[in-house]
């Protein structure tokens, strides 16, 4: 009777800690996810106007977009990179989530990651 109740124990704690720490992931997940979209958009805002106004064609200042999207990730507080084309931002966002009761099985932290791109779109005035 001991070691089944030591078996079944045992086995709860690693569901609850499944349970407990998948729900803490997807919530880091979520957080990731908002952090890499507004430094996609943050970067995507920044036009190159001056090639707006005189040929009308929509590009990105890249310097300007990059470091809207570096150091949006960075007041985030998350490691991330940024590339950035004539058009578009991609931001990819890796972090990892300490687990609670999954270290009970050895499992420290549970890694995230998170990419989202921004187009440049042509401003409504």
């Amino acid at each position: 009777m001991t070691a089944f109740t030591v078996v079944w124990l045992a086995a709860a704690l690693l569901l609850g800690g499944l349970v407990l720490d998948a729900g803490l992931a997807v919530s880091t997940k979520v957080n990731a996810r908002s952090v890499a979209n507004a430094a996609a958009r943050a970067g995507a805002r920044e036009l190159d106007v001056a090639a707006l106004r005189t040929t009308g064609v929509v590009r990105l200042d890249l310097a300007k977009a990059r470091t809207a999207a570096t150091s949006w990730i960075a007041r985030a507080g998350m490691p991330g990179t940024v590339t950035v084309t004539a058009t578009t931002v991609t931001v990819s966002v890796a972090t990892s989530r300490p687990t609670q009761l999954l270290s009970l099985a050895g499992i420290g932290s549970i890694p995230v990651h998170s990419t989202a791109t921004a187009d440049a779109i042509v401003p409504i005035i």
